[in-house]
């Protein structure tokens, strides 16, 4: 088969597949060995665990190496269970300390006790001192390997050390300064040592430093480092000695996955945690089926409203007309305020203290939008059937609207201060419960109003 260099991803996943059915591994081999570790990383995500590891066997090593760091963690599991043992060790140890824990978290217990019993032993204690960090922690995700200073050090020293860890270091951008006691007093950055003179003190450079307990949530963590733009944040233990750094690309790494996390519980489903493309069907299956089969016994619920007032509905016939116009509304509001304050608490805009502001400020949202959308219901029904009617749809709309808003906003600072993620409670939960209690409070307008 005759192979001319592929220019996009498309077209080089087209010629890898078609090798790959042609079993031409001579010419998927050629095909491969002059392109660059990036651009075979979204080929890798689409294809499947099986060809993805020929594809990796057939690459250089030293590409392969480069091509295995830049895979996302799952992936990389996949690799190794396909690899044999002596090249899983060797990859392994090549990872930094962080990269290491982001895959031991997506291995098999037996897999990752394994790898750890293959590292050196200076590299196996660094990398079971991360291990000891509570699962979820900032202290788990910080990286070990830094450069930093003291305040009484100079600018000639200071770049002594910077050179020395050049070729280790994950980041010089940011240097943390420590005092003898290596707690963190300061920062100062690369480009504020190389434009001073080579006698200043580093005391007369640095700056504040903004720091983050070992303990505390990555997610948190993260989402401060990228608030205040900081290349890198010194990582300290609670004397506040410094231990590792989080670095900007780790901390985008960690709010990358959590958005992730957040969007899919919204729609009801668990997180894939890898490419859509190269996860198996079962898993597929597996991360939907439990929510489908939890919010299907949620909705008999709204099933048994139904029958409860089945002689309300039998009297007069057109209210069954209204059930999906005012389960929808409710939803939709209940959703709406729900996808808000979850992204209010992700940003730090609110915290669980903050639940009866919160409530107010709901409440009369959705008295509003209930007020706007009864109005227009109230109109369109009492045209088109009786004023009767249109005053259960108006009614019926203001309470659903307020209630939905007030459940939704409140929801997810409740899931908060119990200590689950708010996305959990979020819309699948949300419309199962406004559905429900939205066809009970339509009925009994409808039964007062009517004099049913």
């Amino acid at each position: 088969m005759s192979i001319s260099e592929p220019q996009t991803t498309d077209e080089l996943t087209t010629t890898i597949t078609q090798l790959f059915a042609a079993r031409d591994l001579g010419a998927l081999t050629r095909a491969i060995s002059t392109v660059s570790a990036t651009a075979l990383i979204p080929v890798f995500e689409r294809l499947s665990r099986k060809q993805s590891a020929v594809m990796y066997r057939l690459l250089p090593k030293d590409r392969a190496a480069e091509v295995f760091e830049l895979l996302d963690p799952p992936l990389q599991s996949d690799l190794l269970h396909g690899l044999q043992d002596a090249e899983t060790a060797q990859l392994f140890a090549d990872l930094d300390h962080d990269d290491r824990l982001w895959l031991l978290d997506e291995v098999p217990a037996a897999l990752a006790t394994r790898l750890l019993r293959g590292l050196p032993e200076q590299e196996r204690v660094l990398t079971s001192a991360l291990l000891g960090y509570p699962q979820g922690s900032i202290g788990r995700r910080m990286s070990l390997e830094y450069v930093s200073t003291r305040a009484s050090f100079t600018v000639r020293e200071s770049m002594v050390r910077v050179r020395e860890r050049l070729a280790d270091a994950e980041t010089i951008y940011t240097i943390p300064v420590l005092d003898d006691s290596r707690h963190v007093v300061g920062v100062v950055s690369l480009r504020e040592l190389l434009s001073a003179a080579d006698d200043t003190l580093i005391s007369e450079l640095m700056s504040e430093a903004h720091t983050a307990t070992a303990q505390d949530d990555a997610e948190l963590a993260a989402r401060r480092c990228a608030d205040l733009a900081l290349l890198a944040m010194p990582i300290v233990d609670r004397e506040h000695r410094l231990v590792g750094m989080l670095t900007i690309d780790d901390a985008i790494r960690i709010l990358e996955n959590e958005e992730s996390e957040d969007v899919a519980r919204q729609g009801g489903t668990e997180p894939l945690r890898r490419p859509y493309l190269s996860t198996p069907i079962g898993a597929l299956v597996r991360s939907r089926v439990i929510w489908l089969l939890v919010l299907a016994v949620g909705a008999t619920l709204t099933v048994q409203v139904l029958s409860v007032f089945e002689a309300t509905i039998a009297e007069v016939t057109v209210l069954a007309l209204f059930v999906p116009l005012l389960i929808g509304t409710g939803g939709n509001t209940g959703n709406q305020a729900a996808t808000t304050v979850t992204r209010a608490l992700a940003l730090g805009d609110v915290t669980a203290r903050d639940f009866a502001r919160v409530l107010t400020r709901e409440l009369r949202t959705g008295g509003m939008l209930g007020l706007l959308l009864g109005t227009l219901g109230f109109t369109i029904a009492a045209i088109a059937y009786s004023p009767q009617i249109g005053l259960v749809i108006g009614l019926t709309l203001l309470c659903v609207c307020t209630l939905a808003a007030a459940v939704g906003g409140c929801m997810p600072l409740i899931a908060r201060a119990v200590k689950v993620d708010p996305a959990v409670f979020s819309n699948p939960f949300i419309s199962t419960f406004v559905d429900a209690s939205g066809l009970i409070i339509y009925f009994l307008i409808a039964r007062s109003v009517l004099g049913l």
